[in-house]
């Protein structure tokens, strides 16, 4: 079981590449924020799959930091746009 977990987390990371690829060279900032959140959330699976098949609890936490920091960097991102009508208390 353990080495299906461990390729199933390759998987991931080869598509979480060609996230960073679309990351780099998106061609609007809404490409650029969504990939930068399946970075996150594709850090965070390839940490709990590699928890769960070596058997590593502390690494279940690290994964949860990564999806939690994920979500917040999306809400920055979006109340940092030049457009947010919420940035800087205005109107």
């Amino acid at each position: 079981m353990a080495e299906f977990l461990f390729a199933a987390a390759a998987i991931v990371l080869v598509l979480t590449g060609l996230g960073l690829a679309r990351m780099l060279w998106g061609p609007s900032p809404a490409d650029r924020m969504m990939a930068a959140q399946l970075l996150g959330t594709g850090g965070g699976a390839i940490a709990v799959l590699v928890a769960i098949a070596g058997d590593m609890t502390a690494v279940l936490d690290i994964a949860l930091t990564l999806a939690l920091l994920a979500a917040f960097a999306a809400v920055a991102l979006t109340l940092g746009e030049p457009g947010s009508k919420r940035r800087g208390g205005e109107e």
